[in-house]
């Protein structure tokens, strides 16, 4: 997956006569746009296969773009697709942006996308949906790419690719609504993650909602999400969430303790649980660790009864200060569950403790760094939110058999003296 870019380049010079001022604007040369410097367009704008277009400054273009050629940048650079008339974003190459505006109020989805644009630094999404759904198009964050403004009136309707090493958040939608993906850090700088929201029910010939774990009680028929490794080796942690005027009244009514994240395994061929840490506030659901495939994701209502089968107490604040109080992760009762393991993650989904056996006294987490990677663990970690994965084999009892049980939830890390 070549997508990353390379090169940039090095001229500048500007030729007049390679701008034909017509009912079209044609570049067929070497145009520079220089720093604190407006162009606008206010017909339709084709940058031909010869041609080279750099922009430092602001390009504002007000109809139609294609681009067959090199659009660029060296340093900074804005382009405004802004206007009152639908426009057509098109062409063979890959467009490479700095700074990018959508800003068009005369239908919903006013820009057709059918050509490539990159964007290295910030995408306003001001007013008009970017529909690259029912166009073919492509829009490509890259390395610390980010956007702003993102609404149910202003997003990308369709596959958006993030590439890079640092948490995302997908500005994607459909049918008018805003419903963002949220991804941690890949390992990679040239890691590439694709994600894909539709409005539609996930049920069907190849993925049956009839064919699922037997703790999944209920799936989302109302939507799902396609979310891709295209490119590296990596694994995330997936968070996604509920709304009020697209998923179902059974997840919105629900507990939020009692949704989870379900992806369809289509090796195995049925749906299963990716667990789930609701943050109620937000309205979203956080996987427990990283996703353990890709393909397509949705919500749904699990059975708590099947996984929680325990009487532990678990104390989710931990103050490694050596003050006497909250000093270690405590999971009160744990000692009756032997064969046990823990596991902690910060909010990037990077392993910062792991242990088997976990106890009340010697084997605990005392908020310092442990894993098999650890280099220096004699500093405490960062203040901040991290959250704890716990894994027990359950004996058993009268009313559940005997089981692995596995709970999942926030832990509050306060390094402060």
């Amino acid at each position: 997956m070549k997508l990353i870019k390379q090169n940039r380049l090095s001229t500048l010079m500007l030729f007049l006569p390679s701008l034909f001022l017509t009912a079209q604007t044609v570049n067929t040369g070497e145009m520079v746009i220089m720093p604190n410097t407006q162009l606008g367009v206010a017909n339709n704008f084709s940058n031909e296969s010869n041609a080279n277009l750099l922009n430092d400054g602001e390009l504002f273009i007000y109809a139609n773009f294609n681009n067959d050629g090199s659009i660029d940048f060296l340093n900074e650079g804005l382009t405004r697709f802004q206007g009152s008339i639908e426009q057509n974003i098109s062409g063979s190459a890959l467009s490479y942006f700095h700074n990018v505006l959508f800003d068009n109020n005369s239908l919903v989805s006013p820009f057709y996308l059918s050509g490539s644009i990159s964007i290295d630094n910030e995408s306003d999404f001001s007013q008009g949906i970017v529909d690259n759904e029912n166009y073919g198009g492509n829009i490509i964050f890259q390395q610390n790419a980010d956007h702003l403004g993102t609404n149910d009136d202003s997003h990308v309707d369709g596959e958006v690719i993030k590439i890079g090493d640092t948490e995302f958040e997908f500005p994607i939608g459909d049918s008018g609504f805003y419903r963002p993906a949220f991804i941690t850090a890949p390992d990679n700088a040239t890691d590439a993650f694709t994600a894909h929201y539709i409005f539609q029910n996930s049920d069907s010939s190849t993925s049956p909602h009839n064919l699922a774990a037997g703790v999944i009680h209920q799936i989302d028929n109302t939507e799902y999400w396609v979310i891709e490794r295209t490119a590296g080796n990596s694994d995330v942690v997936l968070t996604l969430g509920w709304d009020n005027n697209t998923s179902p009244d059974f997840i919105t009514d629900a507990n939020p303790e009692h949704i989870h994240i379900v992806r369809w395994d289509a090796e195995n061929n049925f749906w299963k649980s990716e667990g789930g840490i609701p943050d109620p506030d937000n309205q979203t659901i956080t996987t427990i660790a990283n996703i353990e495939g890709d393909g397509i994701f949705t919500l749904a209502i699990i059975k708590p009864e099947i996984i929680l089968p325990d009487d532990l107490v678990i104390y989710t604040a931990v103050s490694p200060n050596g003050n006497g109080r909250n000093d270690v992760f405590l999971i009160d009762g744990i000692d009756r569950y032997p064969n046990n393991s823990v596991k902690i993650f910060n909010r990037w989904g990077k392993e910062v403790f792991s242990t088997r056996g976990y106890n009340e006294t010697d084997n605990v987490f005392r908020g310092f760094s442990k894993t098999s990677m650890t280099i220096n663990d004699s500093e405490p970690l960062p203040t901040g939110t991290y959250f704890y994965i716990l894994k027990y084999e359950f004996p058993g009892n009268d009313t559940i058999s005997a089981q692995m049980v596995k709970k999942a939830g926030f832990l509050y890390i306060t390094a402060d003296k």
